[in-house]
C-alpha cells in the first residue's frame, strides 16, 4: 500500500482534482438580500452577525468532516490535532450565536423599560375642589346625581 501525500488525501476528501486545489481561485458569495425594516440598526446588525456566525458554522462543520476523513485515513496525530482545534471553534461559535440571541433579548428589553418609565412630578388641575372629587371618585358623582334629581323630582 502506498502512502498518499496531504495533498492527494485532500483532494479526495473534497472530490477535487490536485491542480484545483494549488490554482483555484476563491470564490466571493453576495449575501442574500433579508427585506429589513428601516433604520433599525439593531435589527440590521443583529440579521448580519447572526447570518455570519450561521456561515461559519456550516463552513465549520464541513471542514471537519474533511479534517476527520483525512485524519482517519493517514492516522497522523497532527490531523486528529487539528480537527479537535475545529470542533472547540464550532463549539465556541454556536455558543456566541446563542449568546447573541440573549443579548439581543436584553437590549430589546431595556428598550421597553426606557419607554415605559413616565413619572409626573407636578400636576396641576384647574377647577373647583367638588370637580376634582367628582372625577376622582365616579361613584360618588353618580350618587349624587341621582341624589339631586331626587331632590328635584319630591319637590
Amino acid at each position: 500500500m502506498t502512502k498518499k501525500s496531504i495533498s492527494d488525501k485532500i483532494s479526495d476528501a473534497l472530490d477535487i482534482s490536485k491542480e484545483e486545489i494549488v490554482e483555484s481561485d476563491i470564490e466571493i458569495k453576495k449575501p442574500k438580500e433579508i427585506q429589513v425594516l428601516p433604520d433599525d440598526d439593531l435589527t440590521k446588525d443583529y440579521i448580519t452577525v447572526r447570518r455570519n456566525l450561521k456561515d461559519l458554522i456550516k463552513t465549520g462543520s464541513g471542514a471537519i468532516d474533511g479534517i476527520l476523513n483525512v485524519a482517519s485515513e493517514g492516522e497522523h496525530p497532527r490531523a486528529y490535532e487539528v480537527a479537535a482545534q475545529l470542533i472547540k471553534v464550532v463549539t465556541e461559535t454556536n455558543k456566541e450565536l446563542m449568546d447573541l440571541h440573549k443579548k439581543v433579548k436584553d437590549i430589546e428589553k431595556d428598550d421597553v423599560k426606557l419607554t415605559q418609565n413616565n413619572t409626573t412630578n407636578n400636576a396641576i388641575y384647574v377647577g373647583s375642589t367638588n370637580d376634582l372629587q367628582s372625577l376622582i371618585n365616579q361613584d360618588r358623582s353618580k350618587s349624587k346625581k341621582k341624589l339631586n334629581n331626587e331632590d328635584i323630582i319630591d319637590q
